[in-house]
């Protein structure tokens, strides 16, 4: 099998902290490989390895089959780099922006301008590809960085939480910008903490805790991994939330969490829902909804995690320390054109 990424053994320490400690991971090429975990798990740090912005301490990748420390310019003019923040000068155009990456790829100054007008009414900002970038709405901003990562026109994309801080239909939008690319044949890393986001975009999905990979799959492989179903159940009343827990919880003797005005419980035993219905019914308590449903992944997370992902806010100002300033993510200009400029 041919793979576009791969890392094995992949470590990265910052001071005392072990950001990354022997990941393993694969991306089929032409396939979207999810990476998911918590804030801290390491996502980033492996990202920027990847896009040679950091060197690991021990363990290899490569991307393409090229080595990203021996080989750093050859995975330069194959890769394109979205970081969780636009990277794009707020004071120059939409189509200066591409311009100015355009000539640090060393293309033509005609070829840039094509290249950019393409790209901007790809993106659907033709209309706007005269104004400053300080006047576009976050999701355009959103769709004009990716555009800038696919100016040298790369195999291989790293996507780093690039929907952070979007409303859902700007989201919706860059989602289906992301399946015509793939669709196009392109291959992409995709880190996020919308973890709907990963269940429709992802072909594999490599979940990492700690700086280390706790699972790894499929989205309908983990889901059944996990726990292949789950109930839900909603009393009528909502004073009744508290005791239908703890009842719910008692009759299936494991982990239950009440969310919204609900009660979700991983079912492993098809007796369950009958039993919850006849302590329910023999309680008094009136049903307004009871539902047996498939996991989704947001579930998986819980179960494998001990927690739900937490997507960072736009405005959230990442900590000083060593490990938040690296999972920040943030790709300033600096970043993006060492990146786009291969070394010769």
């Amino acid at each position: 099998m041919t793979y576009a990424i791969q890392a094995e053994g992949l470590a990265k320490r910052f001071k005392e902290t072990e950001a990354l400690a022997g990941v393993d991971l694969a991306a089929r090429t032409g396939s979207v490989l999810g990476l998911l975990g918590p804030n801290g798990a390491g996502k980033t740090t492996a990202v920027r390895i990847f896009a040679t912005l950091l060197t690991p301490d021990a363990g290899r990748a490569t991307v393409a089959g090229h080595d990203v420390v021996r080989e750093a310019g050859a995975v330069r003019s194959l890769i394109g780099l979205t970081g969780q923040y636009a990277a794009v000068d707020e004071n120059l155009t939409g189509t200066e922006n591409l311009l100015l990456i355009g000539r640090l790829l060393g293309l033509p100054r005609r070829e840039s301008r094509a290249r950019a007008a393409e790209l901007l009414d790809r993106f659907r900002l033709g209309d706007a590809a005269g104004r400053a970038v300080k006047t576009f709405s976050g999701g355009m901003r959103r769709r004009l960085d990716l555009a800038a990562s696919l100016v040298g026109r790369p195999s291989i994309l790293f996507l780093d939480e690039p929907t952070t801080g979007l409303d859902p239909h700007s989201r919706g939008e860059l989602w289906d910008m992301l399946r015509a690319l793939i669709a196009d044949g392109a291959t992409a890393l995709l880190t996020t903490q919308y973890l709907n986001e990963a269940d429709l975009l992802a072909d594999d999905i490599v979940v990492i805790d700690k700086g280390r990979v706790i699972a790894e799959g499929t989205p309908d492989a983990l889901k059944s991994e996990v726990g292949g179903q789950v109930l839900q159940v909603r009393p009528v009343a909502a004073d009744d939330l508290a005791r239908t827990h703890a009842l719910v919880a008692k009759a299936a003797g494991t982990q239950t969490q009440i969310e919204g005005e609900s009660v979700i419980v991983p079912v492993k035993d098809t007796e369950l829902m009958p039993a919850v219905v006849r302590t329910l019914d023999r309680e008094g308590i009136a049903v307004g909804e009871l539902t047996l449903r498939r996991s989704s992944l947001d579930e998986v997370f819980l179960a494998l995690t001990g927690h739900r992902a937490e997507p960072q806010k736009e405005s959230d100002q990442p900590d000083k320390s060593a490990r938040e300033a690296d999972e920040a993510g943030h790709v300033d200009d600096e970043q993006r054109r060492e990146t786009a400029v291969s070394p010769t």
